[in-house]
């Protein structure tokens, strides 16, 4: 049977062709989700209960390794990753991550040049400053825009789910459970990433931690304002009395309204904050892939006059263009 005169085979056959693909890849993402997706939403911690873990083991496993900045050489920096790598769920400590950096930092100077085969050409202070930065930006730069990203997408996730677990805790209370009881309703009943870190609360407790202290920590670890409030809701709560759950209740409204005020602003300054984060990232991104691309197309050039002063004149515009761009879209609600 032929096909009409206005319909093209080639169109038929490509047009087949894309179905095929697309039922494929959508078979693919049901057999995924329905394989492991449910695995994926367990706990660590129910997880480790399963495998018959105990208290202490729990909180070894779940809290992420800390650093001493009283001892440290760079107290501000380890402080910021410390504090990014706790919002990202990322266990290493600050001090090995920032180890890691230098050293991948140190690896990529060294090795570039020798693979790159521009070994001759590095033998001024522009071409070391330049060799610098692309190791800096690799090793250092990368890192922390990914943390930062991680950070944040992590965040959205416990602020998206922690009404729910109020919810949970507030209904778990009415029914008659105890704090712990209703925390651990919650633990068993939410998915990562805020199950996990109520679950370290718990293990905390149950290896001694009061209440209050446990909290404490999961504020520290997290620092969102709805933590922030819920923590010093239930400090308030242990000191005056009266009824948890209906402070729970109330506040849940709270931060549903303020989520809904929080969602309005972000989209108004979403625009605001899209160009602040390419501003601040293609920058980078560019030198980095030029230089690694076509390392001569700033190595020939190095040794004019105006090379040092232009690039140190960048990277502080670079600098203050990136602080004043955080200030502009950084809106509290």
């Amino acid at each position: 049977m032929e096909l009409p005169s206005f319909i093209d085979p080639q169109f038929v056959f490509y047009t087949i062709v894309f179905l095929a693909v697309v039922l494929l890849l959508e078979g693919g993402f049901i057999w995924y989700r329905d394989t492991y997706g449910s695995k994926r939403r367990l706990s660590k911690r129910m997880e480790l209960i399963e495998q018959g873990a105990s208290s202490a083991e729990i909180i070894t496993a779940l809290r992420r390794q800390t650093t001493d900045v009283s001892r440290s050489l760079l107290p501000s920096v380890l402080t910021y990753l410390d504090t990014r790598m706790n919002q990202a769920g990322i266990r290493l400590s600050s001090q090995r991550m920032l180890t890691y950096m230098a050293s991948a930092t140190l690896l990529i100077g060294f090795l570039f040049p020798l693979l790159g085969g521009i070994t001759g050409q590095v033998h001024s202070v522009g071409a070391v400053l330049l060799l610098v930065l692309f190791a800096a930006g690799i090793g250092i730069a990368l890192p922390i825009l990914y943390i930062n990203y991680a950070a944040a997408k992590r965040l959205k996730k416990i602020e998206a789910q922690f009404p729910i677990a109020l919810d949970v805790l507030v209904r778990g209370l009415r029914a008659g459970y105890p704090v712990t009881g209703a925390l651990e309703l919650v633990v068993s009943e939410m998915p990562d990433p805020l199950s996990s870190e109520l679950a370290l609360v718990l293990a905390e407790m149950n290896y001694g931690y009061p209440l209050r202290d446990a909290l404490d920590n999961l504020a520290g670890r997290v620092q969102t304002q709805d933590i922030n409030m819920f923590v010093v809701s239930v400090a308030i709560q242990t000191e005056t009395g009266g009824s948890l759950a209906d402070i729970l209740d109330g506040l849940a409204r709270v931060i549903r309204d303020r989520a809904a005020m929080v969602l309005k602003v972000r989209a108004l300054a979403s625009e605001g904050k899209m160009t602040g984060t390419l501003l601040t990232a293609m920058p980078i991104l560019t030198f980095l892939g030029v230089f690694s691309s076509q390392p001569r197309f700033y190595l020939d050039v190095v040794d004019d006059p105006w090379f040092m002063p232009g690039t140190l004149g960048v990277l502080f515009m670079y600098t203050l263009g990136v602080v004043i761009m955080r200030r502009l879209i950084a809106i509290k609600v």
